[in-house]
């Protein structure tokens, strides 16, 4: 008989024995769990929210509630314990169940589709190391809420009309003297190959030089301004090469995002929010409803700017500019129009094509908006209950701007449910940046600090696929070191691997309110909370499911005589905590993956993780399995292993992290 989930199971009984012992009807269960497993498997707090409309004590109401509770359903028994309610499982019938699998996700409520979007790199230059975190941020994001049942659309946002494309643009034609036919042949891929050379990485310098074009002469600026009105207004040469080197760029930065496990849905395009008159049907709204003003004096005058009630005028940001003087809009307020759409509050759909990643064949199917005819087979796109945009913290006070844009039309409840999902920035330590760039003068005071922040100007600007490349030469090193007589293409395989989980866990593993200081050396770390140590575990673990098979027969191993004959019962008194120990961790995941989701705090999933690995780590040593000469304890012990493999390898493909068939 299937069992119902342990908190659906403590919740029902819960509600029935309250009911019955104090005749109340609980609108709520709250549930945590104990902090030992001995103390029970969940725990409700309950009683003390009872006592205050009561009047009774709660450990009185606990006592009662636990009297009344009738076992069954998977809980064995509830006890009172100073006012808490504290559930003990049918531990064997579970263990049993769960060897066969995590089961479906649960079903989310008809229409709640969520979007999320992340990435969202100018297309002007190759991605660099605050992207990564960016990237591997959303992506998890995704996955988690797909774990959870919900139905998730994945958006990355290509900003092809904002300033930065328009600079690009300005760098090739004035600077290099080369319109769209000249880069088309002097950088075509099969060129830039024989030469070893990369386009994004070109760009990356070019986008350099045009920079310090303008910091030598602000006046020159006037060259950005006719750019971007001429990408704006979508007609002719420039804006056809403008458009040329966006999509050049956003396949660069796909394949790079690809690398690390990184897909999407769509790539909504800013150029056609503008040509699709998404903006301009957005700017009457907002006109409409007196949500912006056009300024004839001042700081700003001939802009129209849209007032934030609540913020320091003295701080400059009380006014936000939506369109400048010039008539360009800003990218907030594209962005507006843009959030409506993804809310289903525009009324305007875009076109949709198949996005062309020649010359490369597509990796995986990929649709983008389009201003042509577009095809008429595109999947349904926008229109979310809840949008999440990973967008990084400083760009915080624009994400407020968006939202207050729609709350002053109206849509409170949207407004709501936009959230920003901010994070800090990523730095190398000393260390690092004295592997990537062994001719950077450090000096003394910098090799002392934790970290040093990115800095194009100092020449300390890190390119995706450069940290990752850095990563792939040390794992590839380690492997080879392990395993001398591999196969190249299996070393090479295996190595990309781990370097992809230790970007991704360190990532992760830090708070998005910390600055994450990457170190090369600490991330591809073998021992302590890093990727390749919870690889490693999982692949310990099924070294172990080997080794029992080839001494004591392929079936001992099978999940399926497991979960028919394992059982509690066997251990001892003083040995059972610890090993239910691991398979309560195991089952908290689902648990850890909605407080993370709630909290957007991402970096408790990989601190569960890391504690669920060491605690793995330290039964094994401590219980020998292969070699126990109980059989129906062995069973047990392959039992725990068997869930362990099978549900941190999931766990780890929740976060992007795939595990190597050996270290």
């Amino acid at each position: 008989m299937s069992l119902l989930d342990p908190e659906t199971a403590f919740e029902h009984g819960l509600r029935r024995a309250a009911a019955r012992a104090i005749g109340v009807e609980l609108e709520s269960v709250p549930l945590s769990y104990p902090p030992s497993p001995s103390h029970g498997d969940l725990a409700s707090p309950v009683c003390f929210e009872l006592a205050r409309t009561l009047r009774k004590s709660p450990h009185t109401l606990s006592r009662a509630t636990a009297e009344a509770f009738e076992p069954g359903s998977g809980i064995e028994r509830v006890e009172a314990a100073g006012g808490y309610l504290n559930a003990f499982l049918d531990r064997t019938g579970y263990l049993r169940q769960w060897l066969l699998g995590p089961g479906p996700p649960p079903a989310a409520p008809a229409g709640l589709k969520i979007i999320v979007e992340h990435t969202n790199i100018n297309p002007n230059k190759a991605a660099h190391i605050g992207h990564l975190r960016n990237a591997v941020l959303g992506d998890t994001l995704v996955r988690f809420l797909r774990a959870l049942g919900h139905p998730v659309e994945v958006q990355n946002y290509i900003d092809d009309t904002g300033v930065q494309v328009a600079d690009l643009v300005v760098g090739f034609r004035l600077l290099r003297n080369e319109g769209e036919a000249e880069v088309r042949e002097r950088y075509a891929e099969e060129v830039l190959e024989r030469r070893g050379e990369r386009f994004d990485w070109i760009a990356w310098d070019v986008y350099a030089e045009v920079t310090r074009f303008y910091e030598e002469d602000s006046a020159r600026l006037r060259h950005r301004e006719e750019t971007l009105r001429a990408i704006e207004e979508g007609d002719g040469a420039v804006a056809r090469f403008a458009d040329y080197l966006a999509r050049r760029m956003v396949r660069h930065h796909l394949r790079t995002m690809h690398r690390i496990g990184v897909r999407y849905d769509l790539l909504p395009r800013e150029s056609d929010i503008l040509r699709l008159r998404f903006w301009e049907d957005a700017f009457a709204r907002l006109r409409e409803s007196n949500v912006v003003r056009k300024l004839t004096e001042g700081r700003n005058a001939g802009c129209w700017v849209m007032e934030l009630p609540g913020v320091d005028p003295g701080a400059g940001e009380d006014q936000k500019v939506i369109v400048r003087s010039t008539g360009t809009v800003t990218y907030v307020g594209k962005d507006i129009a843009y959030q409506m759409w993804k809310l289903g509050l525009l009324g305007r759909d875009f076109r949709y094509e198949p996005f062309d990643w020649s010359p490369d064949p597509p990796l995986y199917p990929l649709w983008a908006t389009t201003s042509g005819p577009g095809s008429p087979d595109h999947p349904p796109f926008g229109s979310a209950c809840r949008v999440y945009n990973v967008i990084d913290a400083r760009q915080s006070y624009l994400q407020r701007v968006v939202v207050q844009a729609l709350r002053s039309l109206g849509f409170a409840e949207q407004a709501a449910n936009s959230i920003h999902f901010a994070y800090e920035m990523v730095a190398l330590s000393p260390a690092t940046i004295a592997a990537l760039f062994p001719d950077y003068p450090l000096s003394a005071e910098e090799r002392a600090k934790p970290f040093l922040e990115m800095s194009g100007r100092r020449g300390l600007g890190v390119k995706a696929d450069e940290l990752v490349d850095a990563l792939v030469r040390r794992a590839e090193a380690e492997v080879r070191a392990r395993d001398p007589g591999g196969a190249e293409e299996d070393i090479r395989r295996r190595a990309l691997q781990i370097a992809v989980g230790a970007l991704r866990y360190y990532m992760l593993r830090v708070s998005r309110k910390r600055v994450v200081a990457f170190d090369l050396d600490d991330a591809l770390a073998f021992e302590g909370e890093t990727g390749p140590y919870l690889q490693y575990s999982v692949v310990r673990a099924r070294n172990i499911l080997a080794k029992v098979a080839e001494r004591h027969g392929a079936a001992e191993a099978d999940p399926g005589r497991l979960a028919a004959e394992a059982d509690l019962s066997a251990l001892d008194a003083p040995s059972l905590g610890d090993h239910w120990e691991i398979v309560h961790l195991l089952w908290r995941v689902r648990w850890a993956l909605r407080q993370a989701v709630e909290t957007l705090e991402l970096a408790s999933v990989a601190k569960h993780a890391y504690i669920l690995a060491q605690a793995f780590n330290s039964w094994y040593h401590r219980y020998p399995v292969v070699q126990e000469g109980d059989a129906r304890v062995r069973t047990v012990r392959t039992a725990i292993v068997r869930l362990y493999h099978d549900r941190m390898a999931h766990l780890l493909e929740l976060m992007g992290i795939e595990v190597p068939d050996r270290m």
